[in-house]
């Protein structure tokens, strides 16, 4: 968030003035990619400011203590490998790449939403299948189920 603003507010505005320095606009592709630039930024600002807002809203009095969601960390075991991995279940919108934060939404935080210690679940992904028992669990509230 601080980035796009700083960019919205401090860097494309003097883009834009260098860019209008240069004369007639209707040529200046300088101008132009810096206000399209501008315009998308201030859209996908308007957009985290409203789902911001969204999630101020969400009362995570009905987050489960006794079983994981959201914002629970997951410890689960690889049937197959012997392998431990920890996930943490995240709205989809801080979901990462390197899997350990993934979105409820996915094939594994569907798989592991309400599940408890020594549960088993098999998960489908693009890969093959995977089967998990799961080891450890950090609920949002803080409780530590093991």
């Amino acid at each position: 968030m601080q980035r796009i603003e700083h960019e919205l507010r401090v860097t494309l505005p003097k883009e834009i003035q260098a860019a209008l320095g240069q004369g007639d606009l209707s040529e200046n592709a300088e101008y132009e990619s810096a206000k399209n630039r501008q315009s998308t930024l201030q859209a996908r600002f308007a957009q985290i400011q409203k789902r911001l807002a969204d999630l101020s809203r969400i009362d995570v009095t009905g987050v489960p203590k006794d079983r994981a969601g959201l914002g629970s960390e997951v410890t689960v075991e690889n049937l197959e490998s012997g392998e431990e991995i920890l996930y943490t279940l995240v709205i989809p919108e801080l979901a990462d790449g390197n899997k350990s934060f993934v979105s409820m939404a996915s094939p594994v935080g569907k798989a592991l939403m309400n599940r408890r210690v020594g549960d088993t679940v098999t998960i489908t992904i693009p890969r093959g299948t995977l089967e998990y028992e799961v080891r450890r669990i950090v609920t949002l509230s803080g409780e530590v189920l093991e």
